[in-house]
């Protein structure tokens, strides 16, 4: 069974740096994901996932099964996933609508790259990670107890994970509905995508929601009330037990800082992939045309590829915070323990939570093997307007959202502990 060609818009805004037509034409373009230089559907995954489907295959690995769990906990240790990541989506925002509802949300645990979803009552958990080459890839686990059975499953998830929710190419996203309490969503109203942009207002609907957040209102714990969504006592839980009857779930929370931390994740994989795609397809259309390389054209489109991932990678656009927000220590101090942190022990991963969600908002996705498989000419650029832009020399003033201090400190973090970065 072969794909049907998907075709992806990968737009990038244009600003006024006197970039040429053909500049503006040619990053206006469409990327087919099934047709060169992407070749989505032919071309082998090499993940975090399929490594351990060799190492399954090899005996290094033997996952465990459990009545109540099936392979999850074996899957989540042998993925290195935190069960502290635990959030719980009970909106029909999947393919296993007939077990979601508000009395048997979906629990979704998630690393730097990998995501895995495990429904109870369910014989099937999915997962998805981050690939090089596909940006993202889709996995189903067939839980027989005799035996688990991994399979790449890209037919039934590229309808939602390959659509404007996730930027127009293979990737992940948190979305906001207006649920019903059997999860169904009301298709009349609008919906949103989370990320770090996003107003706190219109975030996590469908979503169980736990920890503190002050005044800040969110649309999570919310179930709609004919056309209304009742958000009366939504607010500040500190566990779930009185929403549905929480036992076989590892934990009976939705970390709310867990959640903040997915929506940054996802979104910022979703950017970095459509300007991975978009370079190897202006890369493709050159060779085919013997276009040159170093033209003023070539490096304004570079410019404004790099620009929207540095965009993000500094959180420019971040809705700041008007009151404190305290999760999960335990999830806290998971992420944060997993570093790097330079010489005086300070952490891209470090938070802040009381204005912002990190203290040096730089995200810590540009260690990730997803950032570092970018085009070389690509990562350069990004490099080249990352140090202007830390170091003050940026005079269009575009990330003046930072102050001297938080972007010395960002720069002083990176040159300690990104090695590619500080030999640039």
């Amino acid at each position: 069974m072969k794909l049907s060609a998907k075709t992806a818009l990968v737009s990038i805004a244009l600003a006024s740096i006197g970039v040429s037509r053909s500049a503006s034409a040619q990053l206006n373009m469409s990327v087919e994901i099934d047709k060169p230089p992407i070749s989505y559907s032919d071309t082998l995954d090499n993940n975090r996932v399929t490594r351990l489907i060799d190492d399954i295959a090899s005996g290094k690995v033997k996952l465990t099964y459990s009545p109540d769990h099936g392979y999850l906990k074996s899957l989540l240790e042998a993925l290195e996933i935190s069960e502290s990541s635990q959030t719980l989506v009970f909106s029909k925002t999947s393919m296993q609508v007939q077990h979601i509802s508000g009395r048997n949300p979906r629990a979704v645990f998630f690393n730097d790259d990998t995501y895995v979803a495990w429904i109870r009552g369910s014989s099937l958990i999915e997962m998805s990670t981050t690939d090089p080459k596909l940006g993202a890839a889709f996995y189903t686990v067939d839980m027989r107890p005799s035996q688990a059975k991994v399979k790449r499953s890209n037919y039934d998830c590229l309808g939602c994970h390959s659509t404007s929710m996730t930027a127009g190419v293979p990737g992940h996203t948190v979305r906001s509905v207006y649920p019903n309490y059997d999860g169904s969503v009301r298709s009349q109203s609008e919906s949103f995508v989370s990320g770090h942009h996003s107003p706190f207002s219109q975030r996590w609907g469908g979503w169980y929601v736990t920890g503190l957040h002050g005044d800040m209102a969110h649309m999570g714990n919310a179930f709609l009330r004919g056309t209304t969504l009742d958000t009366k006592n939504n607010a500040n839980r500190m566990n779930l037990r009185n929403d549905f009857d929480t036992s076989g779930y590892l934990s009976p929370y939705s970390d709310i800082v867990a959640l903040m931390v997915l929506e940054h994740q996802t979104q910022m994989h979703n950017v970095m992939t459509k300007a991975d795609f978009a370079v190897r397809k202006l890369i493709h259309d050159r060779e085919q045309s013997d276009l040159k390389f170093d033209s003023d054209e070539w490096q304004a489109q570079m410019h404004l590829v790099a620009r929207e991932v540095v965009d993000h990678l500094l959180l420019r656009d971040e809705v700041l915070l008007t009151d404190k927000v305290q999760g999960s220590v335990v999830f806290e101090a998971d992420f944060v323990s997993r570093g790097p942190k330079d010489d005086f022990g300070r952490s891209l991963r470090d938070f802040d939570l009381k204005t912002r969600i990190f203290k040096y908002p730089c995200s810590y996705l540009i260690y990730s093997d997803a950032f570092n498989s970018l085009q070389p000419v690509l990562r350069t650029e990004i490099y080249r307007q990352l140090r202007l832009s830390l170091t003050g020399n940026d005079a269009s003033g575009r990330y003046s959202h930072l102050d001297e201090a938080t972007r010395s400190n960002i720069l002083a973090i990176l040159r300690s502990t990104k090695p590619d970065f500080a030999d640039q």
